[in-house]
């Protein structure tokens, strides 16, 4: 584990020579120099941890010393000593960044429990600092795998519009990918450093979801205990990211319109508006202009969130990057704790890459994480493969996909939730896991299809 390291920067040789001794047996890496200029040199080249400082030095001040520092890096803890304390001087040195401010004259334990406080301070700001640059590199276009010509499609259009702040609709069927386009077209605009908000629509109820949404006051219904902000207040000069906006009810469609238009929303049981500057990405898995036709989506509010709308495709209209995926997610999973290191053969590639995965990419990952835990040879090849993959690969059977070319994306929905809860005796739980969607968003499609266990076998038969 390498040493902290502390720089000290005194005019005064006793001084230093003190602080070196006794910060050098706390274990710290020490450098010592007795002036400003000679701190901010050394500062280009050797990274700090903490700074030690007097605050009275000729050519240039502890407080100068300190602007120059946060020019440099603004996460590095600087303490300033002085030999005469003054409360004017204190406040003005913690107004200005320092850290903590002592006098010369303070215990060695004071000042060793400062430098260890100021340590864990800059340990912390450091890995936050490497989170966040990590959840950005994680959420940017490079993170998307994809070469195929569809998906080179949607990065151009990505880089085109993620600097605006136009309303985008991504549209496309589930485990397409859609939040990872929502958070590169966040992460690549303006409002990268403000906060990134998702909520998905269909996991909620719709009392909660408007609470979730737009907050609430204490005491506004039963369980409301205190005063609650809601996504959009939290989102504020960040993007919130609709998932499954098709869901939302048609009286919270209306409310959810008002947030668009008039940048304001009203808090559940507040009297007051309350305004905010947030970019609005949704996504949804269903055709919301039939949904409108049905009177069941608003259109006012499909026009006001398809202003630039996003078609992700579904994988089977992007073959040539599913061994690119399965690569990926290989690597991925072999980094896994307990997940050994295995080597997939090209048969396998080729049979995985002629099934039809209309559980897209989400299923894709689910297949190769349930093969990999339950292959107990070195390696996967076609027999490793689970029966649906193998039943359903376009060289073994046909598939709706190829046998009707006009059904639409609810008769494909409809036939793959059919076959999922057959697959697990219609335990919905399991099959909800599996589909990789809430509970809750599989009740209303089952109900939304009319599915019906005994039915369906009773139509079968």
């Amino acid at each position: 584990m390498a040493q902290p390291k502390i720089l000290l920067v005194d005019d005064e040789e006793s001084m230093i020579r003190f602080l070196s001794i006794m910060l050098k047996k706390e274990g710290y890496e020490i450098r010592a120099v007795s002036s400003g200029m000679e701190a901010l040199k050394t500062l280009q080249t050797w990274s700090a941890d903490v700074v030690i400082s007097d605050i009275c030095m000729p050519e240039m001040s502890g407080i100068q010393l300190l602007a120059g520092i946060k020019a440099i890096d603004a996460g590095i803890p600087v303490i300033l000593l002085t030999a005469y304390a003054s409360q004017e001087s204190a406040i003005e040195a913690v107004n200005m960044g320092a850290f903590h401010y002592l006098i010369k004259q303070a215990r060695n334990d004071e000042i060793k429990m400062v430098v260890r406080n100021a340590l864990a301070i800059r340990k912390v700001k450091s890995e936050n600092t490497k989170l966040r640059r990590q959840i950005k590199t994680d959420s940017s276009l490079e993170s998307i795998i994809g070469s195929s010509e569809a998906m080179q499609r949607i990065f151009t259009i990505v880089r085109r519009i993620a600097d605006t702040d136009s309303t985008i609709l991504i549209s496309g069927e589930s485990g397409t990918g859609k939040e990872l386009i929502a958070r590169a077209l966040h992460y690549t605009s303006s409002r990268a450093d403000k906060p990134f908000v998702s909520i998905n629509c269909g996991a909620l109820p719709e009392n909660l979801l408007e609470s979730e949404l737009f907050g609430h006051v204490k005491g506004s219904f039963t369980g409301a205990v205190r005063d609650k902000e809601g996504l959009f207040k939290v989102a504020q000069s960040g993007t919130i990211f609709l998932d499954e906006v098709g869901e939302v009810c048609q009286s919270l469609q209306v409310k959810l319109l008002r947030a668009l238009q008039e940048k304001e929303f009203l808090p559940v049981g507040a009297t007051e508006t309350i305004k905010v500057d947030v970019r609005v990405l949704a996504a949804t898995n269903r055709n919301l202009e039939e949904e409108v036709a049905r009177g069941t989506f608003r259109a006012d509010l499909y026009y006001r969130l398809n202003v630039i709308p996003l078609v992700v495709p579904p994988l089977r209209e992007r073959r040539d990057d599913i061994p690119l995926l399965i690569k990926h997610f290989m690597e991925k999973m072999s980094s896994k704790r307990g997940l050994e290191n295995k080597v997939i053969s090209s048969q396998a590639i080729s049979v995985l890459s002629e099934y039809d995965w209309p559980g897209n990419v989400r299923e894709l990952e689910n297949v190769l994480e349930r093969t990999v835990i339950l292959e107990e040879k070195d390696h996967v090849d076609v027999s490793s493969l689970p029966e649906i993959v193998l039943n359903r690969s376009r060289q073994n059977s046909q598939s709706l996909f190829e046998g009707t070319p006009r059904a639409t994306l609810e008769d494909l929905e409809k036939e793959y939730l059919l076959k999922v809860l057959d697959s697990v005796d219609w335990q919905k739980k399991k099959a909800s896991i599996i589909l990789g969607i809430n509970a809750s968003t599989l009740y209303r499609k089952i109900q939304r299809y009319d599915l019906d266990k005994k039915k369906q076998h009773a139509l079968a038969e």
